[in-house]
C-alpha cells in the first residue's frame, strides 16, 4: 500500500496500533454483560449478553453507560 500525504508518517500512524481494551463479563442486576473496567468498582458497558428483551431499551443499560459493580461478582 502506498500512502501519499503531506503529513509525516508518524502522525498518520499515531494510535493505529493499540492493544485492545480488556473486557470482563459480569452479572449486574441479573443481567450478564460485557464491561470495560475503568477504576475501582466502576465499568463502562460494552454490550449486554443475556437479558430479557425489554431490558435492552433501558437507557441505563445502553452501551457506553458507566455502572458500579464489584469485580468478583461476575
Amino acid at each position: 500500500m502506498i500512502l501519499y500525504s503531506v503529513i509525516s508518517a508518524d502522525q498518520v500512524w499515531e494510535g493505529a496500533i493499540q492493544a485492545p481494551p480488556s473486557y470482563v463479563e459480569v452479572t449486574v442486576q441479573g443481567i450478564l454483560m460485557q464491561v470495560e473496567p475503568l477504576d475501582e468498582g466502576r465499568a463502562r458497558i460494552v454490550r449486554l449478553l443475556n437479558c430479557p428483551l425489554r431490558r435492552y431499551l433501558e437507557p441505563g443499560l445502553a452501551p457506553g453507560q458507566i455502572i458500579s459493580f464489584s469485580p468478583g461478582a461476575g
